[in-house]
């Protein structure tokens, strides 16, 4: 779709000299952070247009601020090679520079390294098989959560509930429930002990030694995806789906751009061999950036959709961003996820009436989708149960619930609970027998419900229409 082996030969002559721009660049990233409540408690987030100057925060889900200086900075980098480079050559190359090496891919014709001496980096320059020496930009989940503060699990209910965003997307079926479909939860691993959960044996981590959750985020994803039909905590939108788990962020819900690649590279070398193959991926992951800063990145994903590969991304949690200024999400390969609220919310403010169901959630990064380019949100699905207001008209979010690490349920608000609803839809899609990236797209796109109506505009004194209702994410 790209033509990224002929782009990559485009950048030789231009990209080794951008090098340091680019790490200039990495300094004004800035993430969403979040903070994930238990659910009787409220997370308090953005005020109602024209009623308060300031924000009255206490314990805030969704804060913005910049990372402290050595998260901010890149590891190492990306180096990329002629196409039909071999992996020994490019091995051996990295030896001979004295670059340590972590990962040589398959995907593309690249390789990551640690960070670079300046004698190493010069030679690497040097050889004429190098086309290009990107940074290895640091990526994030896209709802982080602040230390210190660890979203409890419930206990293990004795009976199995429904959740909001599930019963608004389409509660499964049993023809209809992702039966034989394999996807790939790409973030920080899944809690293999969960006994609401049922993720393959075979995984992948680019972390550590296992792909055991460390952080909950994962685990929170893959319950919404494929949390099992049975009598316990929760149902997924597709519990027949069987979650392979792709570890690429850590502890703190920090990766790197190859990380996901590495991730992606296990996908694209395993996903024909697994039982049951991987037809979909989910990524609750990202970071601001542009469509051709790391053409490494966008190659692997490309790579992957001309195999038929549905990948699925969490748009972002900054509204005061466009998707197109978010990678991967900002990709026209894959389908970026922006959020809107499940149900109607509670209301105390006295100048207005409640938050309505399918509003856009006042959190969510948007960005009209553009059939030209293939670049914007494709979808609106539940990132959060509702949005609350108090007296002071300041607007909480009750987030999805769903697994937590350690067993039991948690909620949690954002773009990736978003994300993980439309990829249950998507997994009951190709059970149906539906198949192309475009294809599914496209159903999806004409297949909601409310088009031209919904996302309802948020309140919030952050929020801007972006043009289009493409109404809320409606599995078959």
């Amino acid at each position: 779709m790209c033509g990224m082996e002929s782009a990559a030969l485009a950048l030789e002559d231009g990209i080794k000299g951008s090098m340091a721009n680019k790490a200039k660049d990495v300094n004004q990233f800035y993430i969403s952070r979040q903070v994930h409540m238990k659910d009787s408690e409220r997370s308090a987030g953005r005020i109602l247009r024209g009623r308060l100057g300031t924000v009255v925060v206490t314990l805030s889900v969704l804060l913005t601020f910049p990372l402290a200086a050595s998260a901010q900075v890149q590891s190492g980098y990306i180096v990329m090679f002629r196409p039909g480079t071999t992996q020994a050559a490019r091995a051996d190359l990295a030896r001979r520079a004295g670059a340590v090496m972590r990962f040589n891919y398959s995907i593309v014709d690249a390789i990551a390294v640690r960070a670079l001496n300046a004698n190493a980096l010069a030679l690497l320059q040097q050889d004429r098989s190098v086309i290009a020496i990107v940074p290895d930009f640091p990526i994030y989940g896209v709802a982080p959560q602040l230390p210190g503060l660890p979203p409890p699990p419930q206990n293990p209910s004795a009976t199995q509930t429904i959740p909001a965003g599930v019963n608004r997307v389409g509660v499964p079926g049993e023809a209809s429930n992702g039966d034989g479909i394999g996807v790939a939860i790409i973030d920080t691993g899944i809690d293999f002990g969960h006994p609401d959960l049922a993720p393959a044996a075979d995984w992948f981590t680019a972390v550590g030694e296992s792909c055991q959750d460390d952080h909950g985020h994962g685990t929170h994803v893959t319950g919404i995806v494929a949390a099992l039909d049975n009598d316990i905590d929760v149902v997924g939108v597709a519990p027949k789906a069987t979650p392979y788990c792709v570890k690429v962020l850590d502890s703190t819900f920090t990766g790197s751009d190859s990380n996901v690649i590495a991730g992606l590279d296990w996908v694209f070398s395993n996903n024909a061999i697994l039982s049951p193959p991987i037809r979909a991926v989910n990524m609750s992951l990202g970071r601001d950036g542009t469509l051709d800063d790391n053409p490494a990145l966008r190659a692997a994903v490309s790579r992957l959709y001309d195999l038929g590969m549905v990948m699925l991304v969490a748009a972002g949690n900054d509204p005061s961003l466009e998707v197109s200024q978010r990678v991967p999400a900002g990709y026209p390969e894959v389908l970026a996820i922006a959020a809107t609220s499940a149900v109607d919310g509670q209301n105390s403010c006295p100048f207005a009436g409640p938050i309505l169901a399918d509003t856009a959630a006042y959190f969510t990064t948007d960005g009209r989708y553009d059939p030209d380019t293939g670049i914007g949100v494709t979808m609106s699905a539940p990132g959060e149960e509702e949005e609350d207001t108090d007296l002071l008209c300041t607007i909480s979010s009750l987030g999805i619930l769903s697994t937590g690490l350690g067993g039991g349920t948690t909620r949690m608000s954002g773009t990736s609970m978003a994300t993980a609803h439309v990829t249950g839809i998507v997994a009951r899609l190709i059970q149906s027998g539906m198949a192309g990236v475009e294809n599914i797209r496209g159903f999806i796109r004409s297949s909601a419900d409310r088009i031209g109506i919904a996302p309802l505009d948020s309140p919030s004194s952050d929020y801007t229409f972006d043009g289009e209702r493409e109404g809320i994410a409606q599995a078959p």
